[in-house]
């Protein structure tokens, strides 16, 4: 999977990713930090990547509609973010990878679960 990390998901998170095979870039290495939600979300869709994101604005299916941001995932970790709920939350979306497809969807990951937003409305997962 082509995945962009949005700029408050650390090397950790780029290296966890790179490891279960994933091509992966970062809004930080390509002089984006700082963009607004509405740059990022077309600089991850010109490219045909899939955005990780801790950035909750992402998770609003009417701002970012699913058939149009065909691709993103925002990770919950709670109020008090560690790196090891980060790699939680990391490891349950290269698993959820493996099992179904984010084209077209919003997914909300949390470690051990994700929810998915599908064009139509339906969710579950």
């Amino acid at each position: 999977m082509r995945i962009k990390l949005d700029e408050n998901i650390g090397a950790r998170g780029k290296k966890q990713l790179e490891d279960a095979g994933h091509d992966v870039s970062t809004i930080e290495e390509e002089g984006m930090c700082s963009s607004t939600d509405e740059e990022v979300a077309g600089a991850v869709q010109k490219e045909r990547r899939c955005l990780v994101t801790l950035d909750l604005d992402f998770s609003n299916p009417l701002r970012f509609v699913p058939s149009s941001h065909s691709r993103i995932a925002v990770l919950r970790v709670g109020p008090q973010i560690t790196t090891k709920l980060l790699s939680e939350c990391i490891g349950t979306f290269v698993k959820a990878l493996n099992s179904a497809s984010i084209d077209r969807r919003l997914w909300i990951v949390e470690p051990g679960r994700y929810r998915q937003y599908e064009p139509n409305g339906s969710s579950g997962a």
